[in-house]
């Protein structure tokens, strides 16, 4: 990438899975870019030009989430400016044949692919299995190596015995030793997986990761596991431990989970979605600096953050309910071993005799194969692609359009893939559903044998889908919904506002507590009540549905739920504190941050549909002041600070106390004052702070010069000078 920036001087895109890891890149990568002249600039969530900034003379480091990644390079085809891309990378590449996101990141590369011969692509995976298809889909070359900095021993426990995996051995496994740990009857009782055994053999000296199949799992093995240590482990870093538990009361307002009260004294921590993503990093952070030495997973974490551990301990063969699947195994056990600090690592996975076949051909059998999504997903795959395709004008014909097809991922695997129908049949198929829809148009009439055989251009409303990448299952609901809150758009509070741009895909998994709906419906004002019956549900039907009582007038469950959602954003923004929030929906505080996530990125979505509709102009000027407050949730002094990757609600307002207020603020600060200054913060994330703030500073002033200078240019239609230039020729 720094070849490319700075000696090819061309843009560079990184394509990385999660919006955790892309702030954890754009946090490292920052101090390069200042110290060597090029910008960083984040697209993930609701962050991110569109197009993005033209440059002079420095060029940029994009580096996105799959999804933003896939808007950016639509912008720089629709602005002609895809060349300008030298590079990209993508990490993870075998997410390609994962859903939705699989079938997203295919349109991009195949987009890429297609229309840029000068741009070159990176694809890495330690999980790959079929490479071939991909190779043929990249025209890539293909690089393996079978090195690890450090070495990895894979063992298996059954009981109290413990076997080592040996490819060689006749069953795939060798005795290893016998579990020698003195356990009472009572914690027999507690621990028949003898995890206290296994865990106790490594901290508090080293580090161990325990992946458990649930949530509630993790809380319970953690609280279990600190049951069982002695007192000596409350000695271990003892200060450190009672600091951590300070800064997560401070970045909860005071509050703190009734299991990490208990657990991390012991060095002990559960890290699943549940946690809201201050606690996370504050955890984080802890694990790495050694203060917490052992962290009782979800299977996320393994595809997550960067946290190798001495011991990956695998509690049962199981994510949720479903068998592992070798590539999931490969991800979890791989974060065994740290290079630099462990000479060795170790994984144990705990099986039960029933399970024992079924773990022997996972240890043995090949990685899965990686298959396409494209057509599998329907509205958010190959319809959205013809969409775009048609509005870019990268195709606009059915030729065009099936001689497109036949280069992606799915094209290479279509024999594999397609039983029933042939891919020309699908690409008419879909064709004709985006027709009847309304989203594309024929040029011109035929009879029916060649009516795909003309141009095809997009419609206002395709496009409004297309530009906010709007899922085509629910652009024209979205559409009415907007169409609708024209006639009696509810201004007094922000209500009204956050109900249209609550996720849809969202609402459909929620399942509302109707005697918390009531309650919540009864203490807003009449006028905020009002919004209930503008959308659709009266007073009556919440009231009944909190009683018990049957219905006889059918609501639309969608509806209802997208108000009950909405209601929790409302709050949430009313209040800015999850945890108060959490206890009044009873719901977990980070499923409520992934809800308001989820609600930034779709304002910032329905503001680009909105912008490409010019019935919709009233909601252009009040989206983008909505986007931003659900961005970052906060006071709205404390906004600038949260610009600065990596800067979470607790420390902007640590910063801010001390006097730190502004992003120019924090661009001239100085790293080794902010250490003295601000509680528990090291010289790394004061650096990082530093060099993200300077970063930022410097792309507001690069964008302010470049309009200067777009100001004063002389208009290439200016009238003498087109006359000078007819006169010379």
């Amino acid at each position: 990438m720094l070849q490319e920036l700075l000696c090819r001087r061309r843009d560079v895109l990184m394509i990385l899975p999660y919006v955790a890891i892309v702030q954890e890149k754009i946090s490292g990568l920052s101090s390069f870019g200042i110290e060597l002249g090029f910008f960083v600039e984040e697209y993930a969530g609701s962050k991110g030009k569109f197009p993005p900034i033209k440059r002079r003379e420095k060029k940029s480091l994009y580096i996105a989430t799959i999804e933003k990644g896939h808007s950016l390079v639509n912008s720089l085809i629709e602005t002609g400016r895809i060349s300008s891309l030298g590079l990209v990378v993508v990490d993870e590449l075998h997410m390609i044949g994962e859903g939705t996101r699989g079938a997203i990141l295919e349109m991009t590369l195949a987009k890429i692919l297609y229309t840029s011969k000068t741009t070159q692509i990176i694809g890495m995976s330690a999980t790959l299995n079929n490479v071939e298809d991909l190779q043929k889909f990249l025209q890539a070359e293909y690089y393996t190596s079978q090195f690890r900095p450090v070495e990895l021993k894979e063992y298996l426990k059954i009981n109290d015995t413990i076997y080592e995996v040996n490819s060689r051995a006749e069953n795939g496994m060798t005795f290893s030793r016998l579990l020698n740990y003195k356990y009472s009857d009572t914690l027999k009782k507690m621990d028949p997986d003898h995890l206290v055994a296994l865990v106790t053999e490594v901290i508090p000296s080293y580090s161990c990761l325990v992946f458990c199949p649930t949530k509630k799992n993790c809380e319970n093995v953690a609280e279990m596991i600190c049951k069982s240590l002695s007192k000596e482990y409350l000695k271990h870093k003892e200060k450190e431990k009672q600091e951590v538990i300070q800064n997560l009361k401070n970045v909860s307002g005071g509050n703190l989970c009734r299991v990490l009260r208990h657990t991390i004294p012991f060095g002990v921590a559960y890290h699943h979605s549940g946690l809201t993503s201050d606690e996370r990093k504050l955890l984080e952070e802890a694990y790495s600096t050694g203060v917490l030495c052992l962290f009782t997973c979800t299977s996320t974490l393994a595809a997550g953050v960067n946290l190798p551990a001495r011991r990956v301990i695998l509690r049962a063969p199981y994510v949720a309910k479903e068998f592992l699947k070798r590539n999931q195994y490969k991800q979890m056990i791989g974060r065994a071993g740290r290079a630099g600090i462990d000479s060795v690592g170790e994984s144990i996975l705990i099986l039960q005799e029933k399970d024992k076949q079924q773990v022997l051909q996972l240890i043995s059998k090949p990685l899965e194969n990686c298959y396409s999504h494209l057509v599998q997903e329907f509205t958010k795959g190959i319809q959205t692609l013809f969409l775009s395709l048609i509005g870019l004008k990268i195709a606009t014909n059915l030729d065009d359009i099936y001689c497109f097809m036949s280069g992606t991922f799915f094209g290479v695997q279509q024999k594999v893939l397609l039983k029933e129908k042939s891919l020309w049949e699908i690409t008419m198929e879909s064709l004709r559903y985006l027709t009847e829809k309304g989203l594309l148009q024929k040029d011109t009439m035929c009879g029916s044998e060649e009516e795909f055989q003309n141009n095809f251009h997009i419609t206002k409303l395709g496009r409004a889908s297309f530009k906010g990448t709007i899922d085509l299952a629910y652009c024209d609901i979205l559409y009415r919904d907007l169409k609708k809150g024209l006639e009696g758009l509810m201004l007094e509070s922000l209500l009204h506002l956050i109900y249209l741009t609550t996720p849809y895909d969202m609402a459909s998994q929620c399942d509302p507590d109707w005697m918390i709906y009531f309650r919540q419906f009864n203490q807003l004002s009449p006028a905020e009540q009002n919004v209930a019956a503008l959308v659709g549900v009266s007073e009556n039907f919440i009231g009944k549905k909190a009683s018990g009582q049957a219905i006889r007038k059918k609501v639309d469950k969608n509806i209802v739920n997208r108000l009950y959602l909405s209601f929790i954003l409302y709050t949430l923004l009313k209040e800015t504190n999850i945890w108060s929030v959490s206890e009044k929906f009873n719901m977990p505080r980070g499923y409520i941050q992934s809800l308001l996530s989820a609600a930034a990125a779709f304002s910032s979505c329905v503001l680009h549909f909105c912008e490409e509709l010019e019935e919709f102009w009233v909601y252009r000027a009040l989206l983008g002041e909505l986007t931003k407050k659900l961005t970052y949730c906060v006071k709205a002094e404390l906004i600038p600070l949260m610009e600065v990757t990596g800067v979470l609600e607790g420390r902007a307002r640590q910063l801010y106390n001390a006097g730190y207020k502004s992003l120019t603020h924090l661009a001239n600060a100085n790293p080794e004052v902010l250490i003295r200054t601000i509680d528990h913060l090291s010289r790394r994330q004061a650096k990082q702070i530093v060099s993200s703030a300077k970063m930022l500073l410097h792309e507001k002033a690069e964008a302010l010069q470049e309009e200067v200078e777009e100001l004063l240019r002389l208009p290439s239609d200016f009238p003498g000078l087109v006359a000078s230039s007819t006169e010379k020729a």
